[in-house]
């Protein structure tokens, strides 16, 4: 009989398609995961993987076993979750890791109300870029990515939350830029830049005409917009970033909106396949339910 811990180890291999990140996620060591996956093809006397140089596929009996794997855990745990009674009361940590953003309000809205029903449950929320937020996907040290319209990738889910962020430029509050309202797209090109690195290297879908060539106007970037506000005052530039994550108030500041409006959608982003605690999918299921009514 195959152990329910050499499937979740199997599972990962056909997911990462490299025995170091699937070892990465599972927190064992790459020789351990080696020997144990040569354990399973002998045990089942198969062939299950085709060991390339750089990644590993699976063979046609390796397929198939995948698709058993994902029917056999997800009804162990449905049964769990059938057997749990009213009174049992989740626990554990639930782990979000998630780029700058106001929806990030939204988040908290939710986790509150969670939180009064099932007080035994922690929330634990790191920032940071898209990058950094999909490596702590990656090594499971993540349940959950909001990520703002990234570039999608086949080993990912993503759930459309239906909320946007805004883009418009950072800028200071006695700037001759300030006296407008808006900022055309078209002028960006004149301005000295300061943009998010994301931006930067292309991670976000943005398919405005006008901002095909903004990297010649770049003269900084950032990561988390804190630090490139110190940039704006000093007049480095002009900061390209998302509505209401600063806070102008006592600082030499001040916020434009971009015409015709330049946004990103927000995406709840996790691994596919990935066997979450009762804890987390109750939380996503909340979530999903508040998407659902709006």
């Amino acid at each position: 009989m195959i152990e329910t811990r050499l499937l979740y180890y199997f599972l990962a291999v056909a997911r990462e398609q490299n025995i170091t990140r699937a070892a990465e996620s599972l927190f064992v060591t790459q020789s351990t995961l080696s020997k144990q996956m040569m354990d399973l093809e002998k045990q089942l006397n198969k062939q299950l993987f085709v060991r390339g140089k750089r990644r590993i596929t699976l063979t046609e009996e390796g397929e198939y076993l995948r698709n058993r794997a994902r029917e056999i855990l997800e009804l162990m745990d449905s049964t769990e979750a059938a057997l749990r009674t009213e009174s049992d009361l989740l626990s554990g940590d639930i782990r979000i890791a998630c780029g700058e953003t106001v929806v990030m309000e939204l988040f908290a809205k939710a986790f509150a109300d969670f939180h009064r029903l099932y007080p035994d449950v922690r929330l634990h929320t790191y920032s940071g870029d898209a990058d950094s937020v999909l490596e702590r996907l990656d090594k499971g040290l993540a349940d959950m990515g909001l990520l703002l319209g990234p570039t999608r990738q086949e080993k990912y889910d993503y759930l459309d939350i239906r909320r946007k962020d805004v883009f418009g430029l950072l800028m200071p509050a006695g700037c001759p830029l300030a006296k407008q309202e808006h900022i055309p797209t078209a002028q960006l090109r004149e301005l000295p830049l300061i943009l998010s690195e994301q931006t930067y290297q292309g991670h976000h879908e943005m398919d405005h005409a006008d901002l095909a060539d903004l990297k010649e106007s770049m003269v900084a970037t950032y990561n988390l917009i804190y630090n490139a506000t110190f940039l704006v005052e000093q007049g480095v530039g002009y900061a390209l970033c998302l509505k209401d994550l600063v806070n102008t108030d006592g600082r030499d500041l001040t916020f434009r909106p971009i015409v015709p409006e330049l946004s990103l959608k927000l995406y709840l982003v996790t691994k596919k396949y990935q066997t979450f605690s009762p804890a987390v999918k109750t939380f996503m299921q909340q979530l999903r339910g508040i998407v659902d009514e709006e």
